[in-house]
């Protein structure tokens, strides 16, 4: 089963990382005064802009589809 944070709406994801990368990670974070799961979702969405900007037909289906499937989604809840 998929977790779900109520605040957010957003699915919990599992990553493999080792501890001492984790730990360093923490430390560059707080660095630059932001929390570990915030820098991944900024990194995240980086990614995703610069895919978009390159591959623009590919991006415009995606969305498309991911709409469809989101719309399927919550008629199949009720």
């Amino acid at each position: 089963m998929v977790s779900r944070a109520k605040d957010t709406h957003t699915t919990n994801r599992v990553v493999r990382i080792d501890d001492e990368d984790w730990a360093a990670y923490e430390l560059a974070c707080k660095a630059k005064g932001l929390k570990r799961s915030a820098d991944i979702r900024m990194h995240i969405k980086r990614e995703v802009s610069a895919w978009r900007r390159q591959h623009p037909d590919e991006a415009a289906a995606f969305t498309v589809a991911f709409r469809e499937y989101k719309e399927s989604a919550e008629d199949a809840k009720g």
